[in-house]
């Protein structure tokens, strides 16, 4: 793993939860020595720090199967092609960059690696993660399959083409900040109601909680599930038409097409 930093660090927690079988062990590589330090806390972790091992990344790739790219999505190209001649024949090459796209990684590789893009999110850390691949020109579908396998280790994962990537960016990708925007307001909000901050986030925490647990275990869909708690003519329908009013769908169409927006900016770049 080339980078661990904030989502790279929520993969590999979740590869280390108990309960995991992987190949072992885990080279990963940071910036910092301080960094490395802090990722080599068991043996299951290799941790080689650029700081003071100039070619950290190229000899982390030598021999791995499956090479994860954590770097910042600018970082990418200089990277991949700092490590393209150690990577052997038949590695899977990761990238979870938003706005990088398989060919222009492809075009910086040799014969024979793989590259497949993946989205993952940041609930990833504690296995509840949320990823999206799409195998890039050089993959066969046992590649992609070993990504699915990865990532599968920290949660769902879905295939879909390279053309919706940045889609998956836009709803499960980014999607956690979205719902936190929402629990932090919600939160505010109770404050304001006369709630002290510990009654305030625990009122919204645990209904945030008992609510995605409800929408995951029932058959119903999330619009019944809302029809369920909204009696005629009472409290929550009140409360329903207001939010109603500013027009929820258009906004989260707006939100979503300008996530996309930057991903695609990203790629001309």
């Amino acid at each position: 793993m080339i980078g661990v930093g904030s989502m790279g660090g929520a993969i590999l927690s979740g590869l280390m939860a108990p309960g995991i079988r992987i190949a072992l062990p885990i080279t990963v590589t940071t910036q910092s020595a301080l960094s490395a330090a802090s990722r080599a806390v068991e043996e299951r972790v290799v941790a080689l720090a650029a700081e003071t091992h100039p070619d950290a990344n190229r000899d982390a790739v030598r021999g791995a199967g499956l090479v994860i790219l954590g770097v910042k999505p600018w970082l990418i190209h200089d990277v991949v092609r700092e490590i393209a001649a150690d990577l052997e024949p038949g590695t899977v090459l990761v990238s979870v960059a938003a706005g990088v796209t398989s060919a222009s990684i492809e075009a910086l590789l040799p014969a024979g690696i793989a590259v497949v893009r993946a989205m993952p999110n940041t609930p990833s850390h504690i296995g509840f993660g949320m990823t999206g691949i799409a195998g890039g020109a050089t993959a066969a579908p046992a590649d992609v399959e070993l990504a699915r396998a990865l990532f599968a280790t920290v949660g769902e994962v879905i295939e879909v083409g390279e053309a919706q990537i940045n889609d998956v960016a836009a709803v499960s990708g980014s999607g956690p900040a979205y719902v936190f925007l929402y629990a932090e307001h919600m939160i505010a909000a109770a404050e304001r109601r006369g709630f002290t901050p510990e009654q305030a986030r625990l009122l919204v925490q645990q209904t945030l909680v008992g609510s995605a647990e409800l929408l995951a275990r029932s058959d119903d869909g999330p619009a019944q599930l809302r029809r369920n708690v909204t009696s005629p003519k009472g409290t929550t329908e009140r409360a329903i038409e207001v939010l109603q009013g500013d027009d929820w769908g258009a906004l989260f169409d707006r939100a979503l097409a300008a996530n996309v927006q930057r991903s695609e900016e990203l790629e001309g770049a």
